[in-house]
């Protein structure tokens, strides 16, 4: 991409294409070597396979870079802005720009969690909008569907084709209709008993749900974070969602999954993404969710609220 065609905004956020572990490396480790060069901080979050690539090809380099396993840290895409991203630009000296390469979506990535990555990619944008930060997420165009590559486009303003040199926009770049496209219905839940709740009966719905979960076999901390997923949607939606929704538990595919419903609506995407300031009270509470859960999966309408969070 030509200087006159550079972005004016100083968050830069490139999808970068590849095809095997060479071009991978010749896409990231330049752009870590660069950073580091130019003294800017630099991590890399990418799933262990690649992640092992690229501190090899570092070798001593490695120590100077912040190195984490996307397949941990980014297991819930709801996770990766305020628990990778921002928790690593924010802790840098503020105006300095920092360099992060991301890999939130990869080959085994599931259909429950994908919308969820999708509409993260799109988010980084508004999150890091005025930023000065760049954010390079690789695609493996080779193990990855159509659909995921034609969303790549979608989210990222600027991309580096397969083997190519240097970044070029996207004329796809749509993020906000790609929230908006993926903001879907989730699937039909299975018949399992809906507890009624109001503000009167939190602590029972609380109860309900560490129950059900300690019957599915949730013990110790996780049971803990179920504690803790169940009390703050149930609280948001007391608060938020109309005074009262409903609250499910059940068993599906090696996790034990909490849905709360109610008739609010939500109208900030970056909610539960988004990092909360030192002294503000409240706001954590779908922030929280996301941080202790392996996925979260939302669906909001004109009707009202869903939320799915999923433990293993």
């Amino acid at each position: 991409m030509s200087t006159s065609e550079a972005p004016a905004e100083p968050f830069v956020h490139p999808a970068l294409f590849y095809r095997d572990p060479q071009e991978y490396l010749a896409g990231t480790v330049p752009f870590v070597r660069d950073g580091l060069d130019a003294g800017e901080p630099v991590a890399v979050a990418v799933p262990g396979d690649n992640l092992e690539l690229i501190r090899s090809e570092l070798g001593d380099d490695a120590r100077r870079v912040r190195l984490m396993d996307m397949r941990e840290a980014g297991r819930n895409p709801g996770r990766i802005i305020p628990g990778v991203l921002r928790a690593f630009a924010d802790a840098q000296p503020a105006g300095r720009r920092v360099r992060i390469v991301g890999e939130p979506v990869w080959a085994g990535r599931s259909a429950a969690e994908y919308p969820a990555c999708v509409q993260h990619e799109a988010l980084i944008n508004a999150a890091f909008q005025g930023r000065e930060a760049t954010i390079l997420c690789p695609y493996d165009v080779v193990r990855l569907p159509e659909r995921t590559v034609a969303d790549a486009y979608a989210t990222h303003p600027t991309v580096i084709p397969a083997g190519a040199v240097g970044e070029r926009l996207s004329h796809a770049y749509a993020p906000a209709e790609v929230v908006a496209r993926y903001n879907e219905p989730l699937p039909p839940a299975p018949d399992v008993t809906a507890f009624a709740f109001d503000r009167a009966s939190l602590s029972a719905a609380r109860h309900h749900a560490v129950g059900e979960g300690a019957r599915l076999g949730l013990e110790g901390v996780r049971l803990d974070d179920l504690a803790l997923v169940a009390a703050e949607l149930t609280t948001n939606s007391v608060v938020h969602g109309g005074g009262s929704g409903t609250v499910r538990v059940w068993g599906e595919g090696g996790h034990v999954v909490c849905e709360v419903r109610d008739a609010g609506r939500l109208t900030d995407p970056l909610a539960g993404r988004r990092p909360v300031p030192r002294g503000q009270r409240g706001g954590r509470g779908l922030l929280l969710v996301n941080l202790v859960s392996d996925l979260v999966r939302l669906h909001t309408a004109e009707d009202g609220t869903t939320i799915r969070a999923y433990l293993s």
